[in-house]
C-alpha cells in the first residue's frame, strides 16, 4: 500500500476544466512538491504497548468505514491522519498507522480466501545474515532442512497449509501473479519502504492483503511483531459475498484474452500445425501472435471490459465466468483484443522511428527481424485489428461495429499526427519547442488509445451520447499526465522498456522535459543544451550533464506538478458522473495510470519461488 504523503499544494486552476492548453501555467515558477521524501513518515513506534494500541485502535477505526469500495491512497492517508489526531500520536507514526488501516479493512476478506489460494511473500532480510546456511537456488530459499530463523516457521507451515510462497523484496511481479490467477490474497511481511513501492496497486485492484511492518527498514537481521503473523497465517473464515468491489476479474479476463481464449478469439489461419509455423508464409503470422501473446500490461482491453461491465444491465455474471472470459460475448472480447492489437502495432512502428532497443524487457522487433519486416508485421497486426471489429459486429450489432472502427480509425490517425510531429520537429533539429507544443503531441500520442479503449466499453452496452465529450476530456488529461510520467520514468530507467537511463533525451525528441528546460534556461544553459543534444561525448556523459540542467531549471518539479494537475482534472470528471459504477471505474483509472511509480528494489538473484 501507498504510504506517500498528499501534495497540499493547490494547482491554481479549476480542476474540471479539461483544456490542454490550461498546462501553459507551468511558466510559472512551480510551488516546489512536498512529496520529495517520506522518511520522516516511516517510523515505527519503539515499543509493544504502543504497536498494539495502534493496532487495536485501528481495528475499531475501521467498523465504521464502507466496505464497498477499494480505498484509495488518497482515503488512507486520510483515515490515518485521522485517527493519529485522535490518539494525540506523531506524524512520523502515518506509514505505519496506514498499514495497520489497511490490514482490518481487508482482514475479514482475506480470512475467506482459502489457503491455496494465498500468497505469502516474505523478505529475504529476515534470514540471519550472518552463518544462514539457506541458498537461493532456482527454488527459493531452502529453508526447510535449517529452521535457524523465523522465515522458516512460516514458510514451512504457509507451504503445508497450501500457500504459495515468495522470498523476495517487495518483488514486481506479485500483480502479475495475481492476474495470472494463481492466487486472490496476499500475506507480505516488509519494511515500511517496501510496503510504500510494491503494494499500491495490487490495493487499487481490490485484492484482499494483510501486512506485517518489520521494525525498521536496515535490511539486515531485521524483527517484526511474530504474533501478527500467526492470527492471520492459519486463520479461514469463510464470506457468502465479498464485501469489496474488486477489478481482479476484470484484469484476469483481460489476461485470459490473450491466454486461454486467443485461438478462439484469433484461431491461426497459416500457423495450424508446427511445420506450417516455420514456412516463410507463417513466418509473419508466428512472430505477429508470438508479439501479441507476450508483453504488456493489457491495460487498454481491461479498460474496454471494464467500461462494458460497468455500464452493461446484465450482472448476473458469476465471478468465475468473469474471470474466464465467459461472461462477455466473443464479439466483445474480439473489440477488446483489438483495442491491443492497435496498440501493439503502433508499439512496432514507434520503435524503429525512434530506433528503440528494448520492449518488455527483450529487443525490440526491428533488431531482431530487420526494419523490413518489422514494418510488415506492424502492418500486419493493424489489418488484424479491423478484421476483429468487423467480426465482432455479429454479436454487438453492425452499427455499433461501424461506430468503433470509425472510433479506431480517428484513434490512429491522431496518433500518427503526434509521432508525425515529433519527427518532423526532429528533421528540423530546431530548439524552439514551448511546453505547449510539446504537450499536444502527447495529447495526439497517448490519449486517442485511452478513449478508444473507454468508447468501445460503453458503446457496446448502447449509446455513449451522455458520455462522449466526458470520455474525450478524461482521456486526454489521463493521456497527458501518462506521457509525462513516462518522460520522468526514462530518467531512472526500468527493467520493462527503458533499459537505458535518458535515451529519450539523447534521441532528441521533443519531450516536455526538454521544452520546460528551454523555456527557463539561460542563454549559456540553452547553448550547453544544443552541444550535449548534438554531441558526440560518451551517453553516460551527456546524461549527466544533461540532468545537471534539468535539476538547476527545476524541470522535474515542474513536470511532477503537471501531472498533479493531470490527475486533479481527471479526479473532478470521475466524481461528476452519476453512474456510481463507472464512476469507480474513472476513479480507479486515475489512480492506477497516473500512480507515481516509485523504484522497485531489485531482489538478488533466484529469489523467487515457483509457483507450482
Amino acid at each position: 500500500m501507498s504510504i506517500a504523503p498528499l501534495d497540499q499544494e493547490s494547482s491554481g486552476n479549476s480542476p474540471a476544466s479539461g483544456k490542454t492548453e490550461e498546462h501553459s501555467s507551468a511558466e510559472k515558477k512551480p510551488v516546489k512538491r512536498k512529496r520529495q521524501s517520506t522518511s520522516h513518515l516511516k517510523a515505527v513506534p519503539d515499543t509493544l504497548a504502543l504497536r498494539e494500541e495502534m493496532k487495536a485502535a485501528a481495528e475499531k477505526y475501521v467498523e465504521q468505514l464502507d466496505f464497498s469500495n477499494p480505498f484509495t491512497k488518497t482515503t488512507l492517508e486520510k483515515w490515518s491522519r485521522d485517527l493519529l489526531d485522535q490518539m494525540n500520536q506523531p506524524e512520523k507514526f502515518l506509514g505505519f498507522m496506514m498499514v495497520l488501516i489497511g490490514n482490518f479493512f481487508w482482514k475479514r476478506q482475506f480470512l475467506a480466501i482459502p489457503f491455496e489460494r494465498r500468497l505469502l511473500l516474505l523478505p529475504h532480510c529476515l534470514k540471519h545474515a550472518e552463518g544462514c546456511p539457506a541458498e537461493y537456488d532456482e527454488f527459493g530459499l531452502d529453508c526447510e532442512k535449517c529452521g535457524a530463523c523465523s522465515i522458516a516457521d512460516y514458510k514451512v507451515k504457509a507451504e503445508k497449509l497450501g500457500y504459495k510462497v515468495l522470498v523476495a523484496e517487495g518483488s514486481p511481479v506479485v500483480l502479475k501473479i495475481i492476474i495470472g490467477g494463481y492466487v486472490d490474497g496476499i500475506l507480505g511481511v516488509a519494511c515500511l519502504n517496501v510496503l510504500e513501492k510494491s503494494i499500491d496497486k495490487v490495493l487499487i485492484a481490490g485484492v484482499p492483503s494483510y501486512a506485517i511492518p518489520l521494525h525498521s527498514g536496515d535490511c539486515k537481521n531485521t524483527k517484526m511483531d511474530e504474533p501478527w503473523i500467526w492470527e492471520v497465517l492459519e486463520e479461514y473464515q469463510p464470506l457468502e459475498e465479498p464485501l469489496t468491489r474488486s477489478y481482479l476479474p476484470t484484469m484476469r479476463a483481460a489476461n485470459a484474452l490473450f491466454e486461454e481464449n486467443f485461438d478462439q478469439i484469433l484461431p491461426p489461419l497459416r500457423t495450424k500445425t508446427e511445420a506450417a509455423a516455420k514456412t516463410p508464409l507463417g513466418k509473419t503470422e508466428t512472430i505477429a501472435y508470438d508479439w501479441l501473446k507476450h508483453g504488456g500490461k493489457r491495460f487498454r482491453p481491461f479498460i474496454t471490459l471494464a467500461a462494458y461491465d460497468a455500464l452493461v444491465k446484465d450482472q448476473s455474471s458469476t465471478t468465475e465466468e468473469k474471470e474466464t472470459g465467459q461472461a462477455y460475448p466473443l464479439g466483445v472480447q474480439k473489440a477488446a483484443m483489438a483495442i491491443e492489437v492497435f496498440h501493439k502495432a503502433s508499439l512496432i512502428h514507434d520503435d524503429i522511428e525512434d530506433d528503440d532497443q528494448y520492449r518488455y524487457g527483450r529487443e525490440t522487433l526491428h533488431r531482431q527481424h530487420g526494419t523490413g519486416m518489422a514494418i510488415n508485421l506492424g502492418d500486419y497486426l493493424i489489418g488484424i485489428g479491423y478484421r476483429l471489429l468487423n467480426e465482432a459486429r455479429a454479436d454487438i450489432g453492425a452499427e455499433a461495429a461501424a461506430d468503433l472502427v470509425e472510433k479506431m480509425a480517428a484513434a490512429h490517425i491522431k496518433l500518427c499526427e503526434g509521432q508525425g510531429a515529433e519527427m518532423a520537429w526532429q528533421e528540423s533539429q530546431s530548439f524552439e519547442l514551448a511546453p505547449l507544443d510539446a504537450l499536444q503531441i502527447y495529447a495526439l500520442k497517448t490519449s486517442p488509445a485511452f478513449e478508444a479503449a473507454l468508447y468501445a466499453g460503453i458503446r457496446m452496452t448502447g449509446s455513449t451520447g451522455q458520455y462522449e465529450e466526458l470520455i474525450s476530456s478524461f482521456s486526454r488529461h489521463i493521456g497527458v499526465g501518462f506521457q509525462i510520467l513516462n518522460d520522468l520514468k526514462d530518467w531512472n530507467g526500468d527493467d520493462n522498456n527503458k533499459l537505458i537511463t535518458g535515451q529519450d533525451a539523447l534521441a532528441m525528441r521533443p519531450t516536455l522535459l526538454l521544452a520546460l528546460a528551454l523555456q527557463t534556461a539561460d542563454d549559456q544553459q540553452k547553448a550547453d543544451l544544443k552541444d550535449i543534444l548534438q554531441g558526440n561525448p560518451s551517453d553516460g556523459l551527456r546524461i549527466g550533464r544533461l540532468r545537471k540542467i534539468y535539476q538547476d531549471c527545476e524541470v522535474f518539479t515542474k513536470a511532477e506538478t503537471l501531472v498533479d494537475k493531470s490527475r486533479a482534472r481527471a479526479e473532478a470528471l470521475a466524481e461528476s458522473v452519476e453512474n456510481e459504477d463507472f464512476k469507480q471505474l474513472l476513479k480507479f483509472f486515475c489512480e492506477s495510470v497516473l500512480a507515481e511509480e516509485l523504484p522497485e528494489a531489485k531482489p538478488e538473484p533466484n529469489v523467487l519461488m515457483p509457483l507450482v
